[in-house]
């Protein structure tokens, strides 16, 4: 597992370079400076997140998970481990079940995190993108590792797909994540109601919500948004004005107070 680690963040600088690149030839917000303010707190994000978070929650998973194998060892049903639905299928057949079954999980775990009220505490940190570019993808605080992988783990571990096809999804969804967050003109054409794009998620990022909760909460797939009524995209305009949340002068900038603000906030009396 360390070592598919060490191969994602290769790619993940990899990806990285060639979307920076791309928005130097082709900008789609032309007056957006590339080394805008708060990058080099970015480039943290993009360390810490893309890799030693993902070492450190790769020891704890595996400890946490051989618990869990002990004591679903015990239960008169066999373990979801055992089950490997997909472990004597070819792993392209593999990758594109993951791809859809993980991007459905994942768009259910994003919209939990604006509906939750705790969990919105620790998503108001990648909402507090201001100029949207590629590197804003990995602004998020860890926790939000530690969520997607307990509420995705079950289907996952049920499907029993190789490690190496994880990698694979795993590289494509930082390529596809860099993208929808870039300073690029991406729309897809008719493609638009199946993927999803710069254009459909910079709507994402609007400081203005169309919905209880906001709006395309897509990951991969913007199917799942026109889907279940959670789209917006309007003809007439391109993009949002302002980028943020409602009330974000309140939100910290410094980067240790925002690692513990969802866990000091003072709760409203």
């Amino acid at each position: 597992m360390l070592w598919d680690i060490r191969g994602y963040f290769f790619w993940l600088l990899a990806i990285s370079l060639l979307c920076w690149v791309l928005e130097r030839l082709a900008p789609w917000r032309p007056q957006q400076q590339a080394w805008r303010a708060q990058f080099g707190q970015d480039l943290f994000w993009l360390v810490f997140n893309g890799h030693y978070a993902g070492v450190l929650l790769a020891f704890i998973t595996g400890w946490l998970l051989q618990q869990a194998g002990q004591l679903l060892g015990g239960w008169p049903l066999p373990p979801p481990s055992s089950l490997r639905l997909l472990a004597a299928t070819p792993l392209w057949a593999q990758f594109l079940v993951l791809l859809v079954v993980k991007d459905f999980c994942e768009w259910l775990v994003h919209r939990l995190l604006h509906r939750v009220p705790w969990l919105w505490e620790f998503h108001k940190l990648h909402h507090s993108i201001t100029q949207l570019d590629w590197i804003g993808n990995m602004r998020f605080h860890w926790m939000e590792i530690v969520v997607y992988k307990s509420l995705t783990y079950l289907p996952l571990v049920v499907l029993g797909v190789e490690g190496q096809v994880i990698l694979w999804l795993a590289i494509l969804s930082t390529l596809i994540g860099h993208l929808n967050h870039a300073n690029l003109r991406i729309d897809w054409g008719p493609l638009r109601y199946l993927l999803n794009s710069s254009r459909f998620h910079a709507w994402h990022h609007d400081v203005v919500l169309h919905g209880p909760h906001g709006q395309n909460y897509a990951i991969l797939f913007s199917l799942w948004d026109w889907l279940f009524g959670t789209a917006y995209l309007p003809a007439e305009v391109e993009q949002p004005s302002r980028y943020g949340f409602a009330q974000q002068e309140t939100f910290p900038r410094g980067l240790l107070p925002r690692l513990v603000y969802p866990f000091w906030k003072r709760r409203p009396r």
